[in-house]
């Protein structure tokens, strides 16, 4: 018996948005309107790309940004479901599939000292230049014309839980964290044992509840939570079973 636990980071594990948290390191702690009105749907990893540009065109150096990143708070009881998963790793597999970057997720993790909770990270590759400046790209190419160019979360999962199984590993249940909308696509993927956690009042949560209300609904059970807490409670149920 092995479950398979999926968290998404930004407003999931961390209480706040990695990418617009870097913001801070900018003069004025803001970006100029220009730069800010630049963002086109489904474009996301590009204007963070530029973000960056800019930041370091203004000197913004990487120790400066590890340090802001590092104070961005965990969601409320996250720090004590990542222990209690770290405490039962034989029992939880552990992905992070995310729209931040690799270099945002690792300061964060290492800081806190939750790296080893998670067994693989699948999120935008990041590095710093020659000359100091951040540089991000898209994780990978997709067909899904439900997500955004450069994530599809369906498809990371999918071939996750594939390669898994050349493995040998097959996951009793899979239990997806999350609460944005490029979310949904890897809900609507769960099976009828499986089961979705939205946070509550966020946009995943949401659009679940439209689907059923449009009789769509999804196939895996769904359980919303508003702190880790609940998570805890449920993992431990699931555990005792």
């Amino acid at each position: 018996m092995k479950f398979l636990l999926v968290f998404d980071f930004d407003h999931t594990i961390i209480d706040e948005n990695s990418d617009t948290w870097i913001v801070k390191c900018a003069p004025e702690r803001k970006l100029p309107n220009g730069l800010r009105n630049s963002y086109k749907p489904g474009h996301w990893t590009e204007y963070m790309g530029r973000v960056f540009a800019y930041l370091g065109d203004n000197g913004v150096k990487e120790d400066e940004m590890k340090r802001t990143m590092t104070t961005i708070p965990f969601t409320a009881g996250m720090v004590d479901l990542l222990g209690f998963i770290g405490e039962n790793k034989e029992l939880f597999d552990c992905i992070i599939v995310s729209d931040s970057n690799t270099v945002f997720i690792d300061w964060i993790l290492k800081a806190a000292d939750f790296h080893e909770v998670f067994d693989e990270v699948f999120t935008n590759p990041a590095a710093f230049s020659s000359t100091g400046y951040l540089t991000v790209q898209n994780f990978h190419a997709h067909h899904c014309a439900k997500c955004p160019k450069n994530l599809c979360k369906r498809k990371v999962l999918k071939e996750f839980l594939d390669k898994q199984l050349e493995r040998g590993v097959s996951y009793t249940q899979i239990v997806y964290i999350g609460d944005g909308g490029n979310d949904l696509c890897p809900v609507m993927f769960l099976k009828k044992n499986d089961i979705a956690m939205p946070r509550q009042g966020y946009t995943l949560e949401k659009k679940i509840s439209q689907l059923a209300q449009d009789l769509s609904p999804v196939q895996c059970s769904v359980l919303v939570w508003s702190s880790a807490t609940d998570i805890m409670s449920y993992l431990k149920l699931l555990i005792k079973e």
